[in-house]
């Protein structure tokens, strides 16, 4: 699995290929931003097909080393466990991941769909002090099919 990131993000990030990777994954391939609200780093991802966003606030050092083995793989098995995927599914999933891998291509119409998110989500961290929960924070923005 691919995942584009930010200029931003591919600093943070060891192993970031200068070059676009080639998408042979068949969960197809996601964006990746660092955010900070707060004075706390955050990532958003979002899928490039469905526009699915995912949110990880207080993402630290270590878990950005990790963030391929470890942060983005739990966050989306625990979206599609949330959606009713069943285990086998869920199974079928992880084999698919594949070794994540990062590249600095990105695409502006998904960042766009990011920056949307991103506004979207300011209020509701303000009200609901996500970042102090820990919450993973899904939406959907625009027409998404899963």
């Amino acid at each position: 699995m691919i995942i584009h990131c930010t200029r931003k993000l591919a600093a943070k990030l060891p192993d970031v290929s200068n070059i676009p990777l080639p998408e042979n994954s068949p969960l197809g391939s996601w964006h990746a931003h660092l955010l900070y609200f707060d004075r706390r780093q955050c990532v958003l991802f979002c899928h490039d097909l469905t526009r699915a966003v995912l949110f990880a606030p207080g993402v630290r050092k270590p878990d950005l080393q990790q963030l391929g083995k470890g942060l983005f793989s739990s966050m989306l098995i625990g979206l599609l466990y949330e959606l009713g995927c069943n285990t086998g599914q869920l199974n079928a999933v992880k084999l698919a991941l594949g070794p994540v891998q990062f590249d600095g291509a990105t695409d502006r119409s998904v960042l766009a769909s990011m920056t949307v998110a991103k506004h979207d989500l300011e209020p509701y961290i303000q009200i609901m002090r996500m970042i102090e929960l820990k919450y993973v924070f899904v939406m959907v923005v625009g027409n998404a099919s899963f």
